[in-house]
């Protein structure tokens, strides 16, 4: 089972932020999960939440900031005043230096606005093919079909996981009408069975978020591909592999 650094390693670093993509490679990880949205002036940028207010000194929703206004924001003093000099880092950014720490990305399109998922879609698809970055260490989520329906024509070689709270009854039909990977889901509503469906129709399972252990000791057995966590160093500590 492979470990994910969640938002970077969100308990070592600002989540999202260029200085948790290096933590993650201090720790051997070989994957990380990000969140991408759009800016103002359409730059694709790594951010989770649809405000920019809990991770740097803005105010406010991101799409009102252009790229120049957003570069200028503190993303790292909320966490600790040691990454004040820390921003919200463009997509093409966290790329180019996984590629060179030789790290796997997770990207999840966050969308807030329906009208927006065309747009990010289109934005990461050329900004991906522009700068040549591996397909094969990529991998697009999210909880909105449309994103992963307009990736499937956009960026087919590049595998796709349906993001989901709990695992729907339907869950089978939605990816196979996807042309989905994977499966992502909560890791505290998993059972063996619906891990057991999963693996054997031919899927692959990813967890989000746990990080404690002991909560999901099975979870190898259960046959879970990848588990995302804030805190990967806790299971390197009790002698997980990072995968």
């Amino acid at each position: 089972m492979i470990l994910c650094g969640h938002r970077g390693v969100a308990s070592l670093a600002p989540e999202n932020t260029l200085a948790g993509l290096r933590k993650a490679a201090e720790l051997g990880l070989s994957w990380v999960e990000i969140d991408v949205q759009l800016t103002k002036d359409q730059k694709v940028v790594v951010i989770h939440d649809e405000k920019v207010n809990r991770c740097s000194d803005g105010k406010g929703k991101l799409r009102k900031y252009d790229w120049d206004e957003l570069r200028k924001l503190d993303a790292g003093s909320w966490f600790d005043p040691a990454f004040e000099q820390e921003r919200i880092p463009r997509l093409k950014d966290y790329l180019g230096l996984a590629r060179e720490l030789g790290i796997r990305v997770n990207i999840e399109l966050k969308v807030y606005d329906k009208d927006d998922a065309g747009r990010l879609c289109r934005r990461l698809s050329k900004l991906i093919d522009k700068h040549g970055f591996d397909k094969g260490s990529l991998l697009f989520s999210s909880f909105d079909p449309d994103c992963l329906r307009y990736l499937q024509v956009l960026q087919p070689e590049v595998p796709r996981g349906l993001l989901v709270e709990h695992i729907p009854d339907d869950w089978q039909q939605q990816l196979e009408q996807l042309e989905c990977a994977a499966l992502h889901c909560n890791y505290r509503y998993l059972t063996r069975e619906q891990a057991e469906l999963v693996k054997a129709a031919g899927y692959r399972l990813h967890c989000y978020t746990a990080n404690n252990p002991d909560k999901v000791r099975d979870f190898p057995a259960w046959g879970v591909d990848m588990l995302f966590t804030d805190k990967p160093q806790d299971y390197l500590d009790a002698g997980w592999p990072a995968g």
